[in-house]
């Protein structure tokens, strides 16, 4: 490999990454020029590389919108406040599949029959709460019935994430910590209010089930909220809307 070849391999610096960002973004139809001038105040220039694909998340959602209804919105206040957020997260964010997800997000703000651009930001904020784990584990409770094949599905492509570990006393260290680290997960889903409990209900007389040693009703797992759908939805991962 001669040296002009080796030169084009090695990583590129920063001020060319955000150059070269920065000229994609300019060609983005709808938001790129407010993308150029938001990223440009907000942003460190080695992030500019995720905004720039951030922006052709956006655009490619947005293209399906009609272009006036768009560009009425860019100059909006409320829409600039939801786009410094997105960007923000979207520059802090290491994975495609979350840049996606804040991009789904900032683009139903923008249809007609959706939320609002504060109620966005609402939820872009508690989804900037939420690391990937804790987001495909929400993702995994809109299939109540285990053995369905979309949730057979979600379970193979996320299998590492949602694997369950039971552990006890006896159980190894390594256990013991994954199994507590899963726990804080779905704990951290209901302080937020994207879960609730599911109680143990005797089948026969359909009276509460209550643990003998704690004395306190049994949990038999958890569940969406409203609010959980709405954040599964306004992300791109509720696969469909459930009674």
């Amino acid at each position: 490999m001669d040296s002009d070849e080796s030169k084009s391999l090695e990583p590129q610096g920063p001020d060319y990454v955000a150059s070269t960002a920065k000229a994609f973004l300019g060609a983005v139809p709808f938001v790129g020029s407010l993308l150029v001038e938001l990223a440009g105040t907000i942003v460190p220039n080695q992030r500019m590389d995720r905004i720039a694909e951030f922006a052709g998340k956006l655009e490619a959602r947005l293209s399906v919108l009609e272009q006036d209804f768009v560009r009425a919105h860019l100059s909006d206040p409320q829409f600039t406040d939801l786009m410094e957020e997105g960007l923000n997260q979207a520059a802090r964010a290491v994975s495609a599949e979350r840049r996606a997800q804040i991009a789904e997000l900032v683009s139903r703000s923008l249809t007609p029959e959706d939320i609002t651009f504060s109620e966005s930001k609402h939820l872009l904020r508690i989804l900037g709460e939420l690391n990937d784990v804790e987001v495909i584990r929400l993702g995994s409770y809109q299939y109540p019935a285990l053995g369905s094949d979309s949730a057979q599905t979600y379970r193979a492509k996320h299998g590492a994430v949602l694997a369950r570990v039971l552990a006890n006393s006896y159980s190894s260290q390594r256990d013991q910590d994954k199994a507590a680290l899963q726990e804080s997960y779905d704990l951290h889903l209901e302080r937020l209010g994207l879960l609730r409990k599911r109680f143990a209900i005797e089948p026969r007389t359909k009276v509460p089930e209550f643990d003998t040693r704690t004395g306190a009703q049994k949990v038999r797992g958890y569940e969406l909220t409203r609010l959980g759908r709405l954040m599964c939805r306004q992300v791109g991962i509720l696969e469909e809307e459930q009674g």
